[in-house]
């Protein structure tokens, strides 16, 4: 296909050849038949390359502002812990990438190689990947429809060299938009483990979480459980627990008993959660002993096990 404009609806699109945007496309007929809606090559390739990748986990939010990229780079800074352990953080929240700051990787450029895109270590066994890394300023702003982010992550995902993975824990956007579909298109051939979602105790987030819940059964994606973060918060002088986002329909324990989904664990509140990913740093390191970093550890070997699981099943399908 030729150059397609700027705010092109994509060649799967219902709108595809018809769109007010479509007008004066070169591909508009091809895009209008159908033709044009072919599957893509890239999926194979991406199939290929995730084959050095044993667990891909995606980290899902109904609502912004929950603490999504906070437990992403958690659960990755936690499985790295493990010298042994190959770690990759792919951050496709692609006009509000976090990740470089809380990882302490803000300014990072992102290197070519023979191989394709470097990614950028935290540690010897912990990568990371951002489009943060591709902008000139962190206050920049990403303006891009749906096809340019849906080449972005295609390209993140066929183009980056990780080499040997353990896990590819994947942090996305808010909702269920673009970013999601295709990730979730772009793996589906390499095997996604499941979807951790993440909310917040209060209605208001619960209600995108059943929506969140409701998109992953509809695309086929496992659900591995749900974390209920900032559940509560444990003063540190009298240990007593305060409400701070009162579970006024239940939480997430009741939402996850009436759709039958594994509730992972409860992360308190904790000040020094959020000094930590101003500073670029692991909470783990400055609050070993801290209710939430119990929280998160328990929650991490929750995963850890899914995975095993998971990989133990495919392994019996395919001996079979």
């Amino acid at each position: 296909m030729e150059e397609v404009p700027h705010d092109c609806p994509g060649a799967d699109s219902a709108q595809a050849g018809r769109g007010a945007s479509c007008q004066g496309c070169p591909n508009q007929r091809l895009c209008a038949s159908g033709a044009g809606a072919t599957p893509d090559p890239a999926i194979g390739e991406i199939k290929e390359k995730m084959k050095t990748v044993k667990h891909k986990i995606l980290v899902l939010s109904g609502k912004g502002g929950v603490g999504k990229s906070t437990f992403s780079a958690h659960l990755a800074h936690g499985l790295a812990e493990d010298e042994n352990t190959q770690i990759a953080l792919l951050d496709i929240d692609i006009c509000g990438p976090s990740i470089p700051k809380i990882m302490g990787l803000e300014g990072e450029q992102v290197h070519q190689s023979g191989s394709g895109w470097s990614p950028v270590y935290v540690e010897d066994n912990l990568g990371v990947m951002s489009v943060g890394f591709l902008l000139s300023s962190p206050d920049d702003a990403v303006i891009w429809r749906g096809p340019k982010k849906n080449g972005m992550i295609k390209q993140f995902l066929r183009d980056v060299d990780w080499g040997e993975v353990d896990y590819l824990i994947v942090d996305t956007p808010p909702g269920t938009s673009d970013e999601h579909l295709s990730v979730v298109q772009y793996l589906a051939a390499a095997h996604i483990d499941g979807a951790v979602i993440i909310t917040t105790p209060q209605e208001v987030s619960l209600q995108d979480v059943r929506k969140e819940i409701n998109f992953c059964r509809k695309v086929k994606l496992p659900i591995i459980g749900v974390v209920e973060n900032m559940s509560g918060f444990i003063c540190p002088k009298c240990k007593k627990e305060s409400q701070i986002f009162p579970p006024t329909t239940g939480g997430a324990e009741l939402m996850c008993q009436d759709l039958e989904v594994p509730l992972l664990g409860r992360v308190p509140l904790d000040p020094l959660i959020g000094k930590n990913c101003d500073k670029g740093q692991s909470f783990f390191i400055d609050a070993p002993d801290s209710p939430a970093t119990l929280a998160y550890r328990s929650i991490i070997q929750r995963i850890q096990e899914f995975c095993n699981l998971h990989q133990s099943k495919e392994e019996n399908l395919i001996s079979s």
